[in-house]
Order: C-alpha cells, then sequence, then structure tokens
C-alpha cells in the first residue's frame, strides 16, 4: 500500500484525447501512470483479448497515429525493423477493464484516479457543449429579431391608411412610397388608367405592369418616348383599383389614381395570400 500515490488530475486530463468521438487514453501513457512498460500492458490485453472489444480498446490506424501520435512518445522498445508500433488506445470502460486483469494496488488505485478524469472531462465537455448550444440558439433568435425588424422597415410597413378629403399630397406621397418598396416588380390594375397615374410612375425606377382597357395608344406612344419603365396589358375584368408589390402584397385603392385626395377614400392591404395567388393566376 505504500506504492500508492495520488496523480495530478490535472495530469490524468492532459493525457485523454478524442479519437473517433470518442475520449481514449494511448497505452504509452497508461504505463507512465501504472509504472510498467508499455508491452506489459498490452501483453495482458493479448492474453485477454475477449474482454476488450473495440469500444473498450484498439489500435490506431497508420492515418490516426499520424494525426495523433505525439513527437516525444517513447516507445523504443516497441519497434519493429526501426518503425514505431501503432500504439493502442483505452476507453473508460477500456481502462476499468484493464484494471481487473492487472489487479496490482497501484494499477486499481491509478485506474480510479484515470476514470475520475474521464468523467470530469466529460461533464466538462458537456458542460460547453450546452453553454455553445445557448449561445448558438441565442445568436440564432438574434437573427431572427433582426430579420423580422428589417421586414417592418420594408414592404409590410404600409397597411391600410384613410385619406380625407383635400389630403392630395399624403395620398400621393403614400401610393410613391409603396411603388418604392418594391424589389422586383409592380403590378398596378386600374381600369381607367390615365396621364395622372403616369405621372406617379415616371417618378418610380421601378418596373411596371398596367392593366387596363381606356389607355389610350397616344399616351403610352408619348410615355415610352422618355421613360422604358412601363409595360401595358389591355384587360377589361376589374372595375376596382389594386396595387401588387413583388407579387406576395396586395393592395386595394378605393379612389381612382387621377382623383387621390379630392374625396374620403382608404388604401387597404390584403394579406391573404390565396387572395393574391388567385389574382395572379386569373391574370
Amino acid at each position: 500500500m505504500n506504492d500508492l500515490q495520488v496523480i495530478d488530475n490535472k495530469q490524468i486530463q492532459s493525457m485523454i484525447h478524442e479519437i473517433r468521438g470518442v475520449q481514449v487514453i494511448f497505452d504509452f501513457d497508461l504505463a507512465k501512470l501504472y509504472h510498467v512498460e508499455t508491452k506489459r500492458i498490452n501483453e495482458a490485453v493479448k492474453r485477454n483479448i475477449k474482454k476488450f472489444p473495440e469500444r473498450f480498446s484498439w489500435n490506431l490506424t497508420d492515418e490516426e497515429s499520424n494525426t495523433f501520435l505525439v513527437a516525444n512518445c517513447d516507445q523504443k522498445n516497441e519497434t519493429r525493423g526501426g518503425r514505431y508500433k501503432n500504439p493502442r488506445v483505452f476507453t473508460e470502460q477500456g481502462v476499468a477493464m484493464l484494471s481487473t486483469i492487472l489487479k496490482s494496488d497501484i494499477a486499481i488505485n491509478t485506474s480510479i484516479q484515470i476514470i475520475d478524469a474521464f468523467v470530469t472531462m466529460r461533464r466538462f465537455l458537456s458542460s460547453n457543449l450546452l453553454e455553445q448550444n445557448f449561445y448558438k440558439n441565442k445568436v440564432l433568435e438574434h437573427d431572427e429579431r433582426i430579420k423580422l425588424l428589417e421586414d417592418s422597415f420594408s414592404t409590410n410597413t404600409f397597411s391600410n391608411e384613410i385619406f380625407y378629403e383635400g389630403q392630395f399630397f399624403d395620398a400621393y406621397a403614400f401610393l410613391l412610397d409603396i411603388f418604392d418598396s418594391s424589389k422586383e416588380s409592380i403590378i398596378i390594375i386600374d381600369n381607367y388608367a390615365s396621364k395622372e397615374l403616369f405621372k406617379l410612375l415616371s417618378k418610380t425606377k421601378k418596373k411596371v405592369t398596367v392593366y387596363s382597357k381606356n389607355v389610350t395608344n397616344d399616351l403610352i406612344d408619348k410615355y415610352k418616348k422618355q421613360y422604358d419603365n412601363v409595360n401595358i396589358k389591355f384587360n377589361d375584368s376589374y372595375h376596382d383599383r389594386f396595387i401588387i408589390i413583388d407579387k406576395k402584397l396586395l393592395y386595394h385603392c378605393g379612389s381612382s389614381f387621377k382623383d387621390l385626395g379630392k374625396k374620403c377614400f382608404c388604401i387597404s392591404k390584403i394579406e391573404n395570400k390565396d387572395m393574391i395567388n388567385d389574382m395572379l393566376y386569373k391574370l
């Protein structure tokens, strides 16, 4: 019993490595802790090989040895033809099984300390993983909030708005803001598209498709001589005025575009995706 000694737990932890996703300790490090030659440990394993399935212990491949074998590894007694043998590694269960074979007081006492070190390392890694997952989730939550905030300042900013008689500029500016909120396309449905609408469209650089039945060829020709952002499609299926932004947002305008601000009216946002898709399909 006088030969028993307490080994620094941090020293043992420094000998534990992760290989194949499992925490292991090298045979030569075990030999140092047990105060025996490395070959004695491997001889004991060979004599009891059935007690050491691969989940308990295995020999590293050449590639694993090149990756994990430290340069100061002392295996001079383990050479054949001038080459180092690939070391054997032991999992926590392998160390426990090894202690039952070696049976010496030093081996048993040291194995207990080694297993305690495995447990400490596992707890540390588990705690560290939980902490990483916590901060990862926080980052994802933060990114999601930023996205929602960005969306709130984009096209979703414009909702229902009522304009009263005389609010000519406010209605005009609000409609331009809706146009400018688009990123890809604007579709306007106005059965009586007039020069007032085209004046509005000349203020935006976005590509616009106008569905109408009464727009005159003369007006179209004059507009296209100066601007190239509008495509006209003749359609006589609609009575009310509609605006579709990026094929995702639908607005209904209660006033004709030429009469904005003359009387009280409302611009309403319709968020029903089925209604939007149905309107796009019928167009």
